[in-house]
């Protein structure tokens, strides 16, 4: 027998604080827990808010943003992002995204390819998934759901 797929709704995504001060909240969307090797996210940077400097020895992360503009800097190399933007990052990459707005939330959706358990014991859905519960407000939830709040 196949397995059956996994279907979320938005109303049972749960964000998430790595660190009860971190300025991103992530919204785990799939992994390892589901039986992916990918982890997908819904990260949202409060305004001016960055996460800190961070490495995925086995990974490539990929961010798609959404809403908003911010500015990366993956090793010695700096760019700015704005929405429509696809950023790969190199596996290996020591990198940071640094929301550049002082008003606006900065919306992506994020592509851990490997959930490297390699710089992390558990892998990084597992670092996300036993962060601290926050809020993941109409707001946020429109930003990935376009439309949502339509009726």
């Amino acid at each position: 027998m196949t397995e059956a797929p996994v279907v979320k709704h938005v109303d049972d995504l749960v964000a998430r604080l790595i660190a009860p001060t971190d300025p991103v909240k992530l919204v785990p969307l799939t992994g390892p827990a589901d039986g992916s090797p990918a982890s997908v996210f819904f990260e949202i940077w409060q305004p001016g808010g960055a996460q800190p400097k961070n490495s995925h020895p086995e990974s490539v992360e990929i961010f798609l943003i959404l809403n908003g503009e911010a500015e990366a800097t993956s090793d010695e190399h700096v760019v700015r992002l704005t929405r429509g933007d696809v950023l790969v990052l190199p596996k290996g990459s020591t990198h940071t995204i640094r929301n550049t707005s002082a008003t606006e939330r900065l919306y992506a959706v994020t592509i851990m390819a490997t959930d490297d358990e390699g710089s992390l014991p558990d892998g990084f859905e597992h670092l996300v998934t036993t962060g601290t519960p926050t809020s993941f407000d109409d707001q946020d939830k429109q930003a990935i759901f376009a439309g949502l709040g339509q009726s």
